[in-house]
């Protein structure tokens, strides 16, 4: 008998949908954001639930020298969105 649901996708599958929801997610706030007229409804749905942050660090290999970051992930109502749309696409193609 053939796996069910999610178990017939490999782990890749899912960062993939993850990612693209994320993506999603950040086109509908950013649009959000310039659409909505002032109010409580755009406060609500602009309003950023999580803001971690890492960075800058610094790397030094002797021969070269390089910082990275600062790197920081804004997760909000609308990206949790993105990522709920993407799934139901994904589930429904594949």
């Amino acid at each position: 008998m053939p796996p069910q649901g999610s178990a017939k996708h490999r782990p890749g599958f899912h960062a993939i949908v993850l990612a693209t929801g994320f993506v999603l997610g950040g086109f509908l706030h950013q649009f959000a954001r310039m659409a909505l007229p002032a109010g409580a409804v755009k406060e609500f749905l602009n309003l950023g639930y999580v803001q971690p942050s890492v960075g800058p660090l610094s790397i030094d290999l002797v021969v070269i020298k390089f910082a990275l970051g600062p790197i920081a992930l804004d997760v909000s109502l609308l990206s949790l969105v993105g990522v709920l749309a993407a799934y139901l696409i994904a589930r429904s193609l594949f």
